[in-house]
Formats: structure tokens, C-alpha cells, sequence
């Protein structure tokens, strides 16, 4: 397994809204590589970048024209190669987004396999054998082709479902993983990874990893699936890393994958933390953290303790921090967020607490998410430093706030939350029991109460974080007690044999 894993601090680059190189108002490959330095200094080590193939941006680029290509607005293969190589020159690593589930319908496969005469492709997505029937629950395209049958969508109607084949096929039309349909497709995907490999990208985030096999009883084809795909990859790349947007670690790390992520959908009660209409990191003091450590406790167990759980601060799919949460509660949650173990992954534009923009008109199927995908904010001067072109071609409108947060202004001011966050990444680290492996024990979370205490330990370091960010100073007992403040914002904890009292809106990082 890549070792530059046990250190990672990722920046996800939504790739449009980033930095525009040549003023036609869309982020491309150019400004990533002018702004590696910045990543770099803020203490990231890694980035991964939104889907940057060949689409019709329906839906962001996850609906895939050409897995081979780059979209032209971004620049071509080569400059994405020099992506790989002037990150590799600072010791940094590039996941691409990859798309396994779904083309587009302009994409070639899709194309061939509409065709009523059978051909290579016929099999390459989940079809049934009329047109008056539906796959049922995944919805449906139908009446374009000259095919007979309608053909599965996995999320928009313009986004056709790849056949990976039914964990317990029931209908004459639906395939078994070992179908030569299926077993095609997956080799297919497997050549897309060899590809990009062998450019220089250092593996994949995956997204809904976790809904390739249909009708899949507890995701056990799914997981065989992965499996195979990383008998691949140990065999050919034995340091390309797989991160997957699947939401239960059990089983993503079990199919092969390195790490995958607690997020805003499903059972983790991420939201509580963050994004809900009392959220826990909210100064008020009326969230609930209880049922996320519960949820993070049961996975990490299940998960063998690996501490391979991401926490995300953000991503193109949620709103942003910066709308739920606000000024200091955004470094107390950040303080959270680069001290929980598993890779950390930091939004663009969250280490400035970028604003979620209201009232945006959908772009590329973004609908709510469109205020989340505003473009980047570096300083003052036109379009805030993202764009030379005129304010009307910015592809994605501007937060128009004029106290709109951004990199240039906070950078020169010592008490910004970009120096906080870049303050707690070089004490991240700095100390091994604060890093993506080293364990956690839950110390203090009861159900609606504050503050959040927790434990890292390796085998020669044990630093207890506290988390107080309600406006209300708080008391509970701990049997860890303090000797050394290793960081601290707002307050420093006082402890009275095993009785602790927590300053309000303060975090503080402890050797025991």
C-alpha cells in the first residue's frame, strides 16, 4: 500500500471554478498547476480533481463522453500530464474522479449499444428487452433508439447505467457478473485506470463505488467486483490508491479500496455536525454529536480500527461550511476536522470559509449544489483573481458580497481562519498521534451535551483533543489528564484532578 497515504492532506479542485488561465471565464489545467504552490503552502500534499474528461457537462462532467480524453475547455492530456509531473516535483500526489458507473449518451459505447443489430457493445449497459418495460427502481431511457428495450439510468436520464450484471439475476434481460457483457465492461474499466496510471495519476477517487452490481445483496458482487479490480491494480500498480464515495467503510474497504468517506447522504450523521438547523459546531450549543460518534465508533470497528474514515470538509455535492457555521466556529470545526484520524479533505476555498452562494440559477445539473461551485476567490482585483474575462462570462457567477473572504486578504492577516488552518496541518504534522493512522478513543460525546473529547494515540505520542465551540463554558471528568498544550484557540482547558472545565468557543490539543 502507497506509504504517502499515512500523511495525505487532500484539496479537492472543483477543476471550472479554480483559476482561469486564458479569460474565458472557466477554471482549466493551467491554473491548477499555477496555483500547486499555494496548495502546497497551505500544507495539503495531495489533490484530487473533479471529473476533467471529455463531457457535455450535463451533469459536471460526470456524464463521461470519452474516458480518454480531456474536455478541450480544461486543455488536452498533455497539460494534465504536467499536472502529475509539477505535483510529483513538490512531493504532492493527484487523484482523478473517476466515473465507473454511467457514460454519457453521446458517448461512443452508448451510441453502438442503441443499435438493433448485435454488436461489441450491445451488452455494455443494463437494457431490458422491451420498451414497455422499466428496470424497476433505477428509472429508465427509452424511445430513442432503434433497439428494443429501455435502458437503466443510474441518477440523470441522460446518464446510462454500465453492466457490471445482477448479484441474483430474476428477469431473462438482466445478466450475471460473469456474463461476457459484464466481465467486458469491467475490463473496459480497468483499461481506462491503466491508462491514466501509466500517464503519471496516482489513483482514483471513485465515485458511487458503491453501485456497480444491480439488485446487489449487501453489496457482496459489488465488493467482489473491487476486489478483482485491485488484484489488478497490486499486480500492475501496487501504489495506485482508491478513495471511494461509498458511505460504508465495512465494505469499501474490504472490495480493496484505501479509504472511503462518512458523508451528507446516508447513516453518519455527518450533517449534525455541520450542515442541519442546530448543528454541533454551532456557537449556540444546541447540536448533538452523539449519534456521529456512534456511527464513526461502529464503522471504526468494523473497519478493524484503520482509521481510514474520511471526513471531508466539504465537496461540489453539499452546501458550504460557511453558510451553517460562521468566524470562529469555522476554525473550531476545522480544529475537529485536521485532528479526527484518515485523510483529510479540504474544499476548495473552505480554508477561507468561502460563502455558499444563494439564488444561483442551475448550471450543469448542480441545482442547490450550483452555490457551493462559485468560482475561487484569490483576491480584490477583477472577478476576485479567478478570471480575466468580463464579469458576464464567468461561467459560474461570483459570491457579490463585497466582504467576500479571500486568499490575498487573509493571507495577511495573522487571526484569518487560512492561517488557523494552516497552523493546525503543520501541527497535524508534527505529531504522529494526530495523523491519518493513529488511533482514536471517544472520551466525552454525550447526546446533546458539550464539549467533544477524544484520544490519538501511536506508540510513543497521546494527545487528548478537547472541542468546546458552545458560547458556554463546560465541565466533565476525564481520567486523561493534561500536562503540555500542544495547540490551542480561544482558551486553554483547566483540570482539577479528573474534573476538566472547557473554555466556550475553544479547541486545544493536550499531551497526557
Amino acid at each position: 500500500m502507497a506509504k504517502w497515504l499515512d500523511h495525505a492532506v487532500f484539496y479537492e479542485i472543483y477543476p471550472q471554478s479554480f483559476y482561469d488561465t486564458n479569460s474565458d471565464g472557466i477554471g482549466d489545467f493551467k491554473g491548477i498547476i499555477a496555483k500547486l504552490d499555494y496548495i502546497c503552502e497551505l500544507g495539503c500534499n495531495a489533490i484530487w480533481i473533479n471529473p476533467c474528461f471529455e463531457s457535455p457537462f450535463g451533469d459536471a462532467g460526470y456524464d463521461v463522453s470519452d474516458y480518454y480524453r480531456t474536455a478541450p475547455r480544461y486543455g488536452t492530456n498533455e497539460d494534465l500530464k504536467q499536472i502529475f509531473d509539477e505535483a510529483h516535483k513538490r512531493n504532492m500526489h493527484v487523484l482523478l474522479d473517476l466515473v465507473p458507473g454511467h457514460t454519457s449518451v453521446e458517448h461512443k459505447w452508448f451510441k453502438e449499444s442503441m443499435k438493433a443489430g448485435h454488436n461489441q457493445y450491445t451488452d455494455r449497459y443494463v437494457w431490458t428487452d422491451s420498451i414497455w418495460e422499466e428496470p424497476a427502481g433505477m428509472g429508465c431511457i427509452r424511445g430513442i433508439s432503434e433497439r428494443d428495450g429501455s435502458c437503466a439510468v443510474n441518477f440523470f436520464s441522460h446518464q446510462p447505467a454500465l453492466n457490471y450484471g445482477f448479484y441474483k439475476p430474476d428477469k431473462k434481460w438482466q445478466q450475471s457478473m460473469d456474463d461476457e457483457g459484464p466481465k467486458a465492461t469491467l475490463e473496459a474499466l480497468k483499461d481506462i485506470m491503466r491508462f491514466w496510471l501509466k500517464m503519471g495519476c496516482d489513483g482514483f477517487r471513485v465515485d458511487m463505488a458503491g453501485s456497480l452490481v444491480k439488485h446487489d445483496e449487501d453489496g457482496k458482487g459489488t465488493i467482489k467486483l473491487w476486489q478483482n479490480i485491485r488484484e489488478f491494480l497490486d499486480q500492475e500498480f501496487p501504489d495506485a490508491v482508491m478513495v471511494s464515495e461509498w458511505g460504508e467503510p465495512d465494505k469499501s474497504l474490504l472490495g480493496g479500496f484505501h479509504m472511503d468517506f462518512l458523508l451528507h447522504f446516508g447513516p453518519s450523521h455527518y450533517n449534525d455536525l455541520f450542515r442541519c438547523e442546530e448543528p454541533f459546531f454551532s456557537g449556540r450549543g444546541k447540536g448533538d454529536v452523539s449519534g456521529f460518534v456512534a456511527k464513526y465508533k461502529e464503522n471504526y470497528e468494523k473497519t478493524e480500527r484503520k482509521g481510514l474514515i474520511c471526513i471531508p470538509s466539504g465537496n461540489h455535492d453539499m452546501i458550504r461550511l460557511a453558510k451553517t457555521i460562521h468566524g470562529d466556529e469555522l476554525k473550531i470545526a476545522f480544529a475537529f476536522l485536521l485532528s479526527m484520524p484518515g485523510a483529510p479533505f479540504i474544499y476548495y476555498g473552505d480554508e477561507i470559509g468561502m460563502r455558499y452562494v444563494e439564488n444561483l440559477k442551475s448550471v450543469e445539473g448542480g441545482y442547490e449544489r450550483t452555490g457551493s461551485r462559485s468560482p475561487m476567490q484569490w483576491d480584490k482585483s477583477l472577478n476576485a483573481g479567478f478570471s480575466n474575462a468580463p464579469e458576464e462570462d464567468l461561467y459560474i457567477p461570483l459570491d457579490r458580497d463585497i466582504n467576500r473572504p479571500d486568499v490575498e486578504s487573509q493571507q495577511k492577516d495573522e487571526t484569518s481562519l487560512y492561517h488557523e488552518v494552516k497552523k493546525l496541518l503543520k501541527i497535524r504534522r508534527s505529531h504522529p498521534a494526530l495523523q491519518n493512522r493513529s488511533e482514536i478513543e471517544f472520551v466525552y460525546a454525550e447526546k446533546n451535551k458539550y464539549p467533544l473529547a477524544y484520544l490519538r494515540s501511536c506508540e510513543n505520542e497521546h494527545i487528548l483533543v478537547v472541542i468546546n465551540p458552545s458560547d458556554q463554558e463546560q465541565t466533565f471528568d476525564c481520567s486523561y489528564i493534561p500536562k503540555e498544550t500542544v495547540y490551542h484557540f480561544g482558551g486553554i482547558i483547566t483540570a482539577t484532578g479528573s474534573h476538566i472545565t472547557v473554555p466556550a468557543g475553544s479547541a486545544g490539543f493536550y499531551i497526557i
